[in-house]
């Protein structure tokens, strides 16, 4: 198991109690939100916000979803897929996740517990794809099986309910792994790679997608959004490991070797994803579908993760040999 660097910074965040809405003003958000979503959606594509193509994506699904004679999704669901189908950095994290995977030669697939959205859109784009996909989650797992029932894609999907270390698969399987936004939230995040990576075929690809900064942190909240956790003396969680240059090599090049390739994405501002992500924790009132807008305004590209004046996300793909 892993071991926080004595000099990782560490950080806690008290999350305030969620402030939910009435039914009027809710559903005169959805209303609001449904007629204001294309104007800045084509805002952030003005702006050449990355990852735009999968909103068109999550409204195919959600399409298949209608269509389909199976009730296996919510209504709020199938909306969310139509007008607030991705949430912060996934933007950037899916965009350079798809270019690495867009020229790629896979039969057999595995995603450990990325965003249901990214592997269910792969699925459905590559006809030939054999995949399975891993969730701890339960209730999270759950909506992904309605969505693949309802998408007709259960003859091409097997889902797993279980952590990577247990997940009952084979050795030198698959073509390709994804696993965005997830390696950050195990303490353990080196064996889980390492797991991972004996899972892939000699010549297949691992992509991963991490949070980053210019220094290291370790971040603490009093909520488990997971439930796969227990609270330590002053009730908080582990909530994610932020990797700095020296992180990175330490618990993932060290033992993979240098990536292949590699893109990052970051605030302009610092502390503008930390607020953003807060009032969604807490709240309704949050305009998720303004969000492609303020991705598009908030961040930017950079050439390293030192050059970071705040948090970011890097996209990085491994190649076995």
């Amino acid at each position: 198991m892993n071991v926080a660097n004595a000099n990782m910074k560490r950080t806690f965040t008290h999350v305030p109690p969620f402030q939910g809405l009435g039914s009027f003003s809710r559903y005169t958000r959805m209303i609001a939100g449904t007629a204001l979503f294309p104007m800045y959606w084509m805002g952030a594509q003005a702006h050449a916000l990355p990852g735009l193509r999968f909103a068109c994506d999550s409204a195919r699904l959600g399409l298949r979803a209608l269509r389909s004679k199976e009730d296996a999704l919510s209504y709020s669901e199938i909306y969310r897929m139509f007008f607030a189908p991705i949430e912060s950095t996934r933007y950037m994290e899916f965009g350079l996740a798809w270019d690495f995977i867009s020229d790629l030669s896979i039969d057999h697939y595995l995603d450990v517990s990325s965003p249901r959205l990214f592997p269910l859109a792969v699925t459905m784009n590559r006809k030939g794809i054999v995949a399975q996909l891993i969730n701890p989650n339960r209730e999270d797992l759950q909506v992904t099986a309605g969505l693949v029932q309802a998408s007709g894609l259960a003859q091409r999907c097997t889902l797993w309910d279980c952590l990577i270390e247990n997940a009952p698969l084979q050795p030198h399987t698959f073509d390709v792994i994804t696993s965005l936004s997830v390696v950050e939230h195990i303490s353990a995040d080196t064996n889980a790679v390492l797991r991972m990576w004996d899972l892939l075929k000699p010549g297949g690809k691992l992509i991963l997608s991490v949070p980053c900064a210019a220094t290291a942190e370790e971040q603490f909240i009093d909520v488990d959004h997971y439930g796969l956790q227990s609270p330590d003396e002053k009730g908080f969680y582990f909530l994610q490991y932020v990797y700095d240059a020296s992180l990175l090599q330490e618990r993932f090049y060290a033992v993979l070797g240098p990536p292949a390739r590699y893109g990052i994405y970051g605030e302009k501002v610092p502390g503008s994803l930390r607020r953003g992500l807060v009032q969604k924790w807490i709240g309704e009132k949050y305009p998720r579908w303004k969000e492609p807008y303020i991705m598009a305004r908030s961040f930017q590209r950079y050439e390293t993760v030192d050059n970071l004046p705040g948090e970011g996300v890097i996209v990085l793909e491994f190649s076995k040999k």
